[in-house]
């Protein structure tokens, strides 16, 4: 991983976007800006919107209206930014396989394919597991393979929906170990999360969505000591936001 302090597509803007599916509203007026530094962490109920803005901010769903921009311009291929999704798909090859196949996929030089992939399990915990059908990894070693598969593209900023899901409190601290790592190398992470803890651990900002708006945001302590609004409050005690 190569150590950067920012990316040329830093900071993504969001102007006033709207994005709509039939007739709801997913993503209402949001006004946002992700800027460089520690990871923005996503929080919110079910159908708030977080995911849409992910994949909004990755490029791969356009504004209904309103304007996003990536450093200034609105269009800006994806050639540094990589999302996880939170159901990714393991691909019929080893656990090396599917690291060499995102290589090649991101152009990366045949030559330079065993030194990055042998990087890139070691970076996510499983060295030693090359050979390894990726099926037939547990569920926190497949997690941690498509982080692996993501940082192959070697990106700038790295989108995460919800990546410790399900898994248990063991493979929850590992992915988090590794989220820790790489926004220390310099790669900006934008994660959703439903675990309030988690969203503790690893934000230097949080934002949390209602219904597609922007309820709050601010520096995780202060966020987390002293909410404004009255959905914050709320939602930080528990209490279902509906």
């Amino acid at each position: 991983m190569s150590v950067r302090t920012s990316s040329s597509d830093l900071p993504i803007r969001f102007l006033d976007v709207d994005i709509v599916a039939g007739d709801v509203t997913i993503l209402d007026r949001l006004s946002i800006n992700i800027s460089p530094g520690a990871p923005t962490v996503l929080i919110g109920p079910n159908g708030s919107g977080k995911t849409t803005f992910l994949r909004a901010a990755m490029g791969l769903i356009a504004p209904s209206g309103g304007r996003i921009t990536w450093g200034g311009r609105e269009v800006s291929v994806p050639t540094r930014r990589a999302i996880l999704l939170q159901r990714p798909v393991m691909l019929r090859r080893s656990a090396a396989g599917n690291i060499r196949y995102a290589l090649a996929a991101a152009g990366v030089p045949r030559a330079d394919h065993e030194q990055r992939v042998t990087k890139l399990l070691s970076l996510v915990g499983l060295q030693g597991l090359e050979g390894r059908p990726a099926r037939r990894l547990s569920g926190g070693e497949q997690q941690r393979l498509s982080l692996a598969r993501a940082l192959a593209r070697d990106p700038a900023v790295l989108f995460l929906d919800e990546p410790t899901a399900s898994l248990d409190p063991a493979a929850t601290k590992m992915i988090e170990d590794i989220v820790r790592a790489v926004s220390a190398g310099g790669v900006k992470i934008v994660m959703a999360t439903h675990d309030l803890g988690e969203a503790k651990r690893l934000a230097g900002d949080v934002v949390l969505l209602h219904r597609g708006r922007m309820v709050e945001t601010g520096p995780v302590d202060l966020f987390f000591a002293a909410p404004t609004t009255r959905e914050a409050k709320r939602f930080i005690a528990g209490e279902l936001l509906i």
